[in-house]
């Protein structure tokens, strides 16, 4: 508890803090300051509705306290390191004995959190004339939550209460105890060997940094790649850029027991048939997300929801309470932040201006921030595949792409799919040093149904890394010249010399 960390909760959960009186009514009752109820109660409010907004534990719920945020500021050191100690391949000479300074990396992670933190605090919410409850909210009736002992009526009430990470059934988990997104970020010395289960999002990317840093990773993966959402080529470029980091990648392998000792902890497996044992220090578990639906009295008011796939909601986000809406990771398949707030703007509309917004039209992409950068959008290869959809592949790796080489970063690739005989993108995937950055040329095409043949027409500075999708929309229109037209074509320009 340091003055970062202190500064932190003073923004996102104030000790001095007191509850409102609650109005006679409210237009919106949100309960959950994560990513989607920060942005339906600061929507709302804007837009002159009355709005309760109330929080059990943290303003800006895991992606502001122990997700995207302090998540990327490790990462960010961490690529750091991998700088200095590949500055060879640049020209660059470092002096030996050069070590991460971890304790100083995470103070770095605890100073920039807190001072993201006033962005979500409860004082700047209170500010936008939110009435902000912090206390445990649960549903008394179909128009009435309590918190605090306090009564909150409502027109329009929303879920937002988010996940939080699962806990697998292993054997001795519990009492050797581990770690998870919610608790690593607290750590202030480094492990010297640390277990990763589960190769996701969050698995692959804190497996990388802590490697960078200096630990002896060894990721434990039920499937037989890494990212198994994933387009395999990519997949396949990630696992190339973790075996040159040194981390040890177990794949089909399941963990049937943890025991452990005072010193350290033992992970017992089977990899490929084979029974396998190795000892860490930590255990970190990556191993998916639970959506938080205990405790609201659900059933009471009506409310249908499934434990592991949460509140159900129809394709405008209501539930089987039409009084009633969700938004963000408590209902959503893909629990991504930018998804949290996407949503939240649809429940805006369709709960306080009788909007018909749909879920279904949203084309949401994704990043996975490793390094390189994993980005998608659309339908993988796989996908298009299963759902028999006719397709044609345009790819380009970037050790062909002028500036990827002068960058040094020729690990990746760029590939889109479009519907087989048109240049209509179904989908795409990036694999760079910053894939997210770059997805979104392809995001905005897919919504506004601009095809790859276009993007060919849009001058994108040279050298950059994002022409490589350039060069994807010139591919395309070179399949448009078929052997009548370039044979015409060729006779013309000969009749012309």
């Amino acid at each position: 508890m340091d003055d970062y960390n202190s500064s932190l909760l003073n923004n996102v959960h104030p000790s001095d803090w007191v509850n409102p009186e609650p109005a006679d009514r409210y237009n919106l009752v949100v309960i959950g300051a994560g990513t989607a109820g920060l942005v339906t109660a600061a929507g709302a409010a804007g837009m002159g509705a009355k709005v309760a907004l109330v929080e059990s534990h943290l303003m800006g719920g895991d992606c502001l306290n122990v997700g995207c945020v302090p998540s990327k500021c490790l990462i960010r050191s961490s690529r750091a390191v991998s700088g200095v100690l590949n500055a060879d391949q640049f020209g660059l000479r470092i002096l030996s004995g050069h070590t991460a300074d971890f304790p100083s990396v995470m103070e770095r992670l605890r100073k920039l959190r807190s001072q993201i933190s006033r962005h979500d605090s409860a004082k700047r919410f209170r500010d936008m004339g939110i009435d902000v409850f912090i206390g445990h909210g649960q549903f008394l009736n179909s128009d009435t939550v309590e918190v605090g002992g306090k009564r909150l009526c409502f027109r329009k009430a929303v879920i937002t209460t988010g996940a939080r990470a699962a806990r697998p059934p292993i054997e001795g988990l519990e009492t050797s105890g581990y770690l998870t997104n919610e608790t690593v970020f607290n750590l202030t010395r480094l492990p010297n060997r640390i277990a990763v289960f589960g190769a996701g999002p969050i698995g692959c990317e804190l497996s990388q940094a802590f490697s960078r840093l200096g630990a002896k990773v060894f990721l434990i993966q039920r499937a037989p790649q890494l990212l198994p959402r994933e387009d395999k080529d990519a997949a396949q470029i990630l696992t190339e850029s973790f075996d040159r980091d040194g981390i040890q990648m177990l794949f089909n392998t399941t963990v049937t027991r943890v025991t452990s000792s005072e010193q350290s902890k033992t992970v017992h497996a089977i990899s490929e048939g084979v029974e396998k044992a190795f000892t860490v220090d930590e255990i970190l578990v990556g191993a998916g997300r639970a959506p938080n639906v205990e405790d609201l009295n659900l059933e009471r008011v009506g409310v249908e929801y499934d434990k592991r796939l949460g509140v159900l909601v129809n394709d405008r986000l209501q539930t089987s309470n039409p009084r009633i809406y969700a938004a963000g990771d408590v209902c959503l398949k893909y629990k991504f932040t930018h998804a949290a707030d996407a949503t939240a703007r649809i429940v805006i509309q369709n709960a306080l201006f009788f909007g018909r917004k749909k879920l279904s039209t949203l084309t949401i992409p994704w990043c996975t921030y490793t390094d390189p950068e994993i980005a998608s959008v659309g339908l993988s290869e796989q996908e298009a595949t299963r759902q028999k959809i006719p397709f044609q592949i345009f790819a380009r790796k970037f050790s062909d792409v002028d500036r990827a080489i002068a960058d040094g970063e020729t690990l990746g690739m760029v590939k889109v799919l479009v519907r087989k005989g048109t240049d209509k993108i179904l989908g795409a995937t990036i694999v760079a040093s910053h894939a997210g950055e770059m997805i979104n040329e392809t995001t905005l095409a897919m919504v506004n149904n601009i095809g790859l043949g276009a993007i060919a027409n849009v001058i994108h500075p040279y050298p950059t890394q994002a022409e490589a999708i350039k060069q994807l929309g010139d591919a395309y229109n070179r399949t448009r010249l078929t052997p009548f037209l370039k044979a015409l074509f060729t006779r013309l320009m000969a009749w012309r010399r």
